[in-house]
């Protein structure tokens, strides 16, 4: 893994998803290399790594922290921001480096609603942070319940298990939780409702959308039906049906 500091002109990125004005990523690159990540575009922005393997490096923005308190000493009001959208923000190197954590502290000082989205158990180590914001949720990234086929497709993610631990551990903390089921990938829609169904109040769905990008890796692990608008038609139907009021087609 190549670990670099970079710095960076802006903290603040204006979102097009419903609802978030703002998206923070404290890093380009993500150490957790899942296969089907549609983030790997990310990589023409970086002036080292534009034709390395996805989860083979990141980039720490070194000075982001810095830059979000200024840039939000200079507006009037509050906003909402999710943090992230092209990185996880809890990957490992964010033990060391701290920057989300950093980009936290900033976002309470100043009363702005949060959205975190993440993979990792990490995310429990800021629960001080989180539990005196003002308003604050956490979402995990959980696409099957086979262990399997996670180690497989998120081969430096963390396991299924520590998530949902984590996510029960947040939920009973009193934090909005929520899971994105994305990309849904080959699974027991059964077995994961009954995963993650008692710690969440809402759950995101949204299709494999990078087929091609998986299509070899699926297909020599006899995953082919999963690649299918049949399968992601089915697995979404289900899922909604179990969910029902909590569940949310992106």
């Amino acid at each position: 893994m190549d670990v670099i500091e970079i710095e960076v002109k802006t903290a603040l990125v204006r979102s097009r998803i419903p609802g978030v004005n703002y998206v923070i990523n404290p890093y380009l690159g993500c150490g957790h290399g899942c296969l089907y990540c549609y983030a790997v575009f990310m990589r023409k922005y970086s002036r080292y790594h534009a034709h390395a393997r996805w989860g083979s490096f990141v980039e720490c923005k070194a000075n982001i922290v810095e830059l979000l308190r200024r840039e939000l000493s200079r507006r009037k009001k509050p906003g909402s921001v999710l943090i992230s959208s092209v990185c996880d923000p809890y990957q490992p190197v964010e033990r060391q480096s701290r920057l989300t954590r950093g980009c936290l502290e900033v976002l309470r000082e100043f009363d702005w609603e949060v959205e975190i989205l993440t993979r990792s158990p990490l995310v429990v180590r800021d629960l001080e942070i989180l539990t005196t914001m003002p308003q604050v949720s956490v979402g995990f990234s959980i696409g099957t319940d086979n262990e399997l086929v996670q180690s497989v497709l998120e081969p430096a993610a963390p396991p299924i298990r520590s998530r949902v631990e984590a996510l029960k551990e947040l939920h009973n903390a009193g934090i909005a939780t929520w899971v994105f089921i994305a990309p849904m990938l080959p699974m027991d829609p059964k077995r994961l409702h009954e995963m993650v169904a008692p710690h969440v109040d809402t759950v995101l769905l949204d299709t494999l959308n990078y087929r091609e990008q998986v299509r070899q890796v699926f297909i020599r692990n006899e995953w082919g039906y999963a690649l299918t608008d049949d399968y992601a038609r089915e697995t979404s139907g289900m899922l909604k049906e179990l969910f029902g009021e909590q569940a949310r087609q992106v």
